[in-house]
């Protein structure tokens, strides 16, 4: 997916749902700091995403644009309507969003997740898919290890710190 695409959805979803505020937590959400993010992690063809005036409407967009829809079939890329409860996030994460809103997504707001909090989604789920898409985040030097540690340790809730924390190391190369 390209930075022009997620615009795209962004509009789309937007005049979808009747929202002029939409969060982006997925994996696409990092075109929101990195436009030109490096082609591994823009493999993704959706966008995971919920109006944030009212999350129910999410079922409208995944209908309306999702997966199944001619959107996909017309475009290659698609909305996933998701909810707040789908990805577990540091506390404070909505402090930190990054707004995606330009011509493109005429006057929609993309509350993309900040490339630190969405490292620790991705390693809060650890799946094969989202361990190696927060290695190539490292990799490419888009966050540092310093920063997803502390919002592990600051802002994620005690229950998912010390295995959070382990798949980090590992991925790392820390004790």
């Amino acid at each position: 997916m390209k930075r022009h695409e997620l615009e795209h959805v962004i509009r789309a979803a937007g005049a979808i749902a009747g929202s002029t505020q939409l969060y982006i937590i997925g994996s696409q959400a990092i075109l929101g700091m990195y436009p030109d993010a490096p082609l591994e992690l823009l493999m993704s063809q959706k966008v995971d995403t919920w109006p944030a005036e009212d999350p129910a409407k999410a079922d409208l967009i995944d209908g309306s644009i999702g997966e199944l829809s001619p959107f996909l079939d017309t475009f290659g890329y698609y909305a996933h309507g998701i909810g707040p409860e789908t990805a577990v996030l540091p506390v404070k994460w909505e402090s930190r969003v990054v707004v995606v809103e330009n011509e493109n997504t005429h006057g929609v707001r993309g509350l993309c997740l900040h490339p630190a909090d969405l490292a620790v989604s991705k390693l809060v789920a650890g799946r094969d898919k989202d361990m190696l898409f927060v290695a190539a985040m490292l990799r490419h030097h888009l966050v540092r290890t310093e920063e997803i540690q502390r919002l592990i340790h600051e802002e994620l809730v005690p229950a998912r710190r010390a295995e959070t924390s382990s798949r980090l190391c590992q991925l790392a190369g820390v004790g």
